[in-house]
C-alpha cells in the first residue's frame, strides 16, 4: 500500500489544521493506520492510531483531547483532526499501516507498521 499525507501548513497557536492521508494500492480497510510526527533534532514520536475498523483509537497523552483520528474505508483516507495547537506541535507528521491483526493498544509502536508515507509539515507559530 502507498500511503500520502497532505494538509500541513503554518497555522497560529490555538488555531486548528486537518491532516489526511490517502492510500493506493489496496484498500485501506485491510490495515490499522497510525499517526507520528518527527520535530527537528529530536526522534519520532506516536500520536495517534485507529483500528481497522474505526472502533477503537490511542492517543499519546501530548494529544489527548484535542486531536482526534478518524477514517474513511470506502474513501480510502484517514484523517487527523488538531485543534488548540501549540507551538510543541510543530513537525513533521507522517502516516503509517499495521496489519489489520494489531491490537490497538500496540498501535504506538512504530514497529508493528509496515508501510509509511511521506510527511506533511505542521508550524505552529505566530
Amino acid at each position: 500500500v502507498q500511503l500520502q499525507a497532505s494538509g500541513g501548513g503554518l497555522v497560529q497557536p490555538g488555531g486548528s489544521l486537518r491532516l489526511s492521508c490517502a492510500a493506493s494500492g489496496r484498500t485501506l480497510s485491510n490495515y490499522a493506520m497510525g499517526w507520528f510526527r518527527q520535530a527537528p533534532g529530536k526522534e519520532r514520536e506516536f500520536v495517534a492510531a485507529i483500528s481497522w475498523s474505526g472502533s477503537s483509537t490511542v492517543y499519546a497523552d501530548s494529544v489527548k483531547g484535542r486531536f482526534t483520528i478518524s477514517r474513511d474505508n470506502p474513501k480510502n483516507t484517514v484523517y487527523l483532526q488538531m485543534n488548540s495547537l501549540k507551538p510543541e506541535d510543530t513537525a513533521v507528521y507522517s502516516c503509517a499501516a499495521a496489519s489489520r491483526t494489531t491490537y490497538y493498544t500496540n498501535l504506538a509502536e512504530p514497529t508493528k507498521y509496515g508501510y509509511w508515507g511521506q510527511g506533511t509539515l505542521v508550524t505552529v507559530s505566530s
